[in-house]
């Protein structure tokens, strides 16, 4: 799979941390009711990887990748786990050797010009762009446009349901990612009614941006 390929399945992926073990798949299983497949779980909890493991178990149709990497062992241990795909805050040739060596398509992170030729000299072409908003949100995009108008980025950091649309107004910006669709309290609570509204909200930003 090509991380492009994501993009084709919704304009938001859900940037989620997962807490308890048994929010996983219930978690998920309401993000799909809204319309979401895909699916980044951060590799930021000590529960993380099983909860990829449980959801690429449990629900087959949701694509499932690990958000977080930094490491040649994280992406190992992500695509063991049933990742279809990575994430990382940033870039370095040792990371994209390694998910290449597990063939894990990776979607990394850039902030910079300099970055994205890097991320580009080893052929990607799909970026995160993050933290998008401190970095300089949409007048930076518009700004990358130009000198590389054959990279796409996904906006990562600080968006939020309402800013949303903004970016994927864009052209280069094909999906972004967001936090505000699993928020915190309603992961502890469990209330995935809520999370499956957000969901369907996010579902219906690409044509509010269209």
């Amino acid at each position: 799979m090509d991380t492009l390929e994501l993009t084709r399945h919704g304009p938001v992926i859900p940037v989620i941390v997962v807490d308890r073990l048994e929010q996983a798949v219930p978690m998920a299983e309401a993000l799909l009711a809204g319309g979401v497949r895909v699916l980044e779980v951060t590799m930021r909890t000590p529960v993380a990887l099983a909860a990829i493991e449980a959801i690429a178990r449990h629900l087959p149709e949701a694509i499932v990748g690990a958000g977080t990497l930094r490491s040649a062992a994280d992406a190992v241990s992500a695509s063991n786990a049933g990742s279809r795909f990575a994430v990382s805050p940033g870039y370095t040739a040792a990371l994209g050797q390694a998910c290449r060596a597990v063939s894990l398509p990776l979607l990394p992170g850039v902030a910079t010009a300099g970055e994205v030729m890097a991320a580009c000299d080893d052929g990607l072409r799909f970026l995160k762009l993050f933290p998008a908003v401190a970095v300089g949100g949409v007048p930076l995009l518009k700004g990358l446009a130009g000198p590389f108008p054959d990279v796409a980025f996904c906006p990562t950091g600080g968006l939020t349901a309402a800013t949303a649309p903004q970016f994927l107004a864009l052209p280069n910006v094909p999906v972004c990612g967001g936090s505000w669709l699993t928020p915190a309290d309603a992961m502890a609570r469990g209330d995935w009614a809520l999370i499956t509204q957000l969901a369907r909200e996010a579902a219906a930003l690409g044509a509010a941006a269209g």
